[in-house]
Parts: structure tokens; sequence; C-alpha cells
């Protein structure tokens, strides 16, 4: 392998190092949320909707070692072993598997779904996904934080669209009355273009006089989308309401919507996303009701030992406040993300929004603090 780096930069691979990391400036961000966490000037001149930490090519970290800045990214294809380890390296090759993020959600984001590792590793050989790699994920709220995932059993969604009281959205309530979410599905993203401000016009203030929270959330997408069918998903999908410090976990197949607010989210390091609505991005009906599963539903994980382990291979989510000391073993390359007070490991004290990287190489490391720290590592399944 051709290694670039300066002789300084491979003398200090695998030793633990600060990172920068790059911010997304979506048109769905926060002025406030990623600036005052970060302690940067608030508000920010643009929506600020995620921060990324990890070696994803479209926005590396860089890790400080030995007084220089290097591309975490290119750190971690020089020296695998000893950034990932031999473990890592032989489940998931000579990449971090994980993505870990800060999102904070001012406007919802785009109905979707991500594929399976079957159907990435399928599509991207006949060039329908970017890469072969699945894109489960898990949020876990800092502030509260409001999404859908999964659907609503189906007479309970046929009850709550056919509520409105509107007879031209029969092709959506019939198919789910019969048991058959799928087909409502279908009919919902291929709903004809003419005629589509009327339709919303008449859903919002169908759902304005309800006044529910899932019919106010109706009202308010359609104010945002008006001639956007999907406006109707709160009452196709669940609402799940996160506290501070609650999660929920959204593997393959699951639809799903992020509506307000602010956490750290983990997720596969892939681009696979496919599109249902809420967007002015294409849409490929095929392959979103190929892979959308109605079956499967959006997980609410509970922190063990204060790890949220969930079915996916790729990542685990860890947080704990260090007090006297916390003890991380070594082996997996982690992450390390303060979001709150201080926290002291390995000769650096994080603040809030500061992060660092430690290596599969670098053993354990104690912790110690009063503030609050989320660690990124792979999962063990």
């Amino acid at each position: 392998m051709n290694d670039s780096r300066t002789p300084a930069a491979r003398a200090t691979a695998g030793t633990i190092g600060l990172l920068r990391n790059p911010v997304k400036n979506y048109d769905w961000g926060s002025h406030t949320a990623i600036a005052t966490l970060t302690g940067r000037p608030s508000p920010a001149e643009r929506p600020e909707a995620e921060m990324w930490f990890g070696t994803h090519p479209s926005g590396s970290s860089s890790v400080l070692r030995d007084g220089t800045w290097h591309s975490l990214a290119d750190a971690v294809a020089a020296d695998p072993v000893a950034e990932l380890g031999p473990e890592t390296v032989e489940r998931f090759g000579s990449r971090l598997p994980y993505l870990l993020k800060l999102i904070a959600v001012d406007l919802p984001l785009s109905l979707q779904v991500h594929p399976s590792r079957e159907q990435a590793e399928e599509g991207f050989a006949r060039g329908t996904y970017v890469d072969p790699f699945p894109k489960p994920e898990l949020i876990c709220a800092l502030t509260p934080f409001t999404a859908l995932a999964g659907f609503r059993p189906p007479g309970e969604a046929a009850a709550l669209i056919g509520g409105l009281g509107l007879p031209a959205l029969e092709p959506i309530v019939a198919p789910l009355a019969a048991g058959d979410t799928s087909a409502a599905l279908r009919a919902l993203v291929e709903w004809p273009k003419e005629g589509r401000a009327e339709l919303l016009d008449a859903i919002a203030r169908a759902a304005s006089a309800d006044g529910g929270p899932d019919h106010e959330l109706v009202v308010r997408l359609a104010g945002i989308h008006p001639e956007d069918p999907a406006c109707l998903a709160p009452l196709f999908l669940r609402r799940h309401d996160l506290r501070p410090g609650e999660a929920i976990f959204l593997g393959a197949g699951v639809l799903h919507c992020y509506l307000s607010g602010f956490g750290v989210e983990i997720m596969g390091g892939s681009d696979n996303v496919l599109r249902a609505g809420l967007t002015g991005k294409p849409m490929d009906v095929e392959e979103l009701l190929r892979v959308t599963d109605p079956s499967v539903p959006a997980l609410r994980i509970e922190p063990q030992d204060g790890l949220y382990r969930t079915p996916a291979p790729e990542f685990r989510l860890g947080t704990a406040v260090p007090g006297p000391g916390l003890v991380l073993r070594g082996g997996p390359p982690r992450i390390l993300l303060c979001t709150a007070g201080e926290v002291e490991g390995g000769g650096h004290t994080l603040r809030p929004g500061e992060s660092v990287f430690v290596p599969a190489s670098y053993g354990p490391i104690e912790l110690s603090g009063s503030g609050t720290l989320f660690w990124a590592e792979p999962g063990t399944n």
C-alpha cells in the first residue's frame, strides 16, 4: 500500500487524537443547536443540519497527531490494523463501519427508507445504489425529538385517513382497510399530479378541524409541501416523541422521517437512500416498494450498562457521565464525543462538541469527569 503520510504521521499511527469535524449545511437544519453546543457564534449564518464524526468519503474528520492535522480516512486506509484492529478489519474490511453525527432538525426531512445488506449489494451490482453497504440508524435524543417511523396497523391507518372524510382518498383507504399497506403506499407515491394542490388544501382543512397531534403534523407538512400527498405520513406511520436519552433504531425496510429536535445519531457508513415523498429529489418507486417492509417496526432501544445495543453489526452507541472513573476496554476503534460539561481521558479534556478518535491499538482508556460522554464503536452481532 502506498503510504503518503509524513514520517511523523506514521510514527503516531495508532495514537489517540483530537478530531476536527465537518458541518453539513442542509436547509432543514438549525441555525443554533450545533453552533451553541460547540461554542461557536449563534445563530449561524447558514442552517447547520449535521456534524459528522468518522471517515465517510463525503466528509471525513481530521485527527490531530504530533501537532499536525491528518485526514482520519487517510490514516485508517494507511494502517487499518493499527487504527481499526484485526477483528474490525476481518469483519468490515479497511473501513470504519459506522458514522457518528450530531443532527439538528428544524424542518422535516424527506420520507425515506434504506436497503438491507443483501439488497444493497445486489442493487450496487446493477447500478441502483451508490455503495454496497446497508444504512441502519439509531437516533438518541439530546432534546425532545419527534420522528415518524414504522407503519401503523393498516386498519388503524385506514380509520385515521378515512376519518378525514375525503372520498378522493379512497384509493389509499381501501387497500389499507383490506390490510394491504404496500398497495396503499403505491397509491400515495404514484398519486396523479393533476389536482394535487386542491387535494392538499382539502386534506389540510380536514386535518385542522380534527386538532389532534397527528393531524397537526399533517397540517404542518402540507404547509411545507403543498402538493405532496405524503403529508399524510403522520396518519400512516407511528409517531415517536423521544425525551433526552431515549433512542429508536431504524433497520432496513423501515419507512421514516425525522420531524424536529436535536440528537446524537449513529449509522452504517452508507449513502443508500430511497425517498417516498416530502422532497423535491427523484424517487425510484419500484425499488422503494421492493425495499419497504411494512411489517418491520422501529425499535425503542433502552441503554444497558450504558450501551444502546441494536441488531446492527456495524455499530453500537455508549453513553455515560464518567464520575470518578470509567474504563473502556481496548480493542474496538472508538470515537468519543462530549455533549455537556467536561470529560477527561487519554491526556485530553473534552468540552461540549469536542471529540477524539481512539484507535484499536491504543488499549484501555480511563475516563473521568462530570460531563456527558457518548462513544461509538462497532457492534458485536
